[in-house]
């Protein structure tokens, strides 16, 4: 090989779905700045974490990219999930992989996320997959944004993806989280649920 660097999820431009009806399936993606799928072991580790909640879930894929986590839930029996992706051609490959896959529960949404979430539905989703692009400040901008809360139901779950040195927003507390020697993952709550005590 010539290139140095590690190939993610064994191939260059190319994850596979782990479980479910669509298990071991591959799908390619664009070469797009900032756009990283997860890690096979880290989306194994997150699915493991929500094995008796993504059955019948709607799930909200945000920054979607490759659309690796959403189709993945999708695979294991989410009831829905609604993708959104601001590249172009990333969201013609996302929608080109729903395609092929026949899936008429996945709907795929172009634009900036924080326009995108103004659009979305109160109190529509179960599962929330945040995986922005690193250094740019999404996360606060996201998390503090007043329509995002809206969006999820009371019992919803969020995962985030992010760099080692930036802290949450005051108020999200983490319900399983671990670390890699570069990011740091896991699923969490907003405080100001006051159905859960953490």
């Amino acid at each position: 090989m010539k290139n140095r660097k590690k190939p993610i999820d064994g191939g260059r431009n190319e994850f596979r779905i782990i479980a479910g009806s669509w298990r071991g399936r591959k799908f390619s993606f664009p070469t797009v700045q900032g756009l990283r799928p997860s890690h096979d072991r880290i989306r194994e580790t997150l699915f493991n974490w929500l094995a008796m909640e993504v059955m019948g879930s709607r799930c909200l894929d945000l920054f979607a990219g490759s659309g690796a986590l959403g189709l993945e839930a999708l695979s294991r029996g989410a009831q829905a999930t609604d993708f959104v992706e601001l590249n172009a051609a990333a969201s013609r490959s996302l929608q080109q992989h729903l395609s092929v896959l026949k899936c008429e529960h996945g709907k795929v949404f172009q634009g900036d996320a924080l326009s995108v979430l103004n659009q979305l539905p109160e109190k529509n989703y179960d599962l929330v997959f945040l995986d922005p692009p690193f250094h740019q400040g999404w996360l606060d901008k996201v998390l503090n944004h007043p329509r995002f809360q809206s969006v999820l139901t009371a019992d919803a779950q969020v995962y985030i993806e992010r760099e080692m040195d930036i802290p949450l927003p005051e108020g999200w507390l983490p319900v399983k989280e671990k670390s890699t020697s570069t990011l740091v993952y896991g699923l969490y709550r907003n405080s100001g649920d006051s159905q859960h005590s953490f």
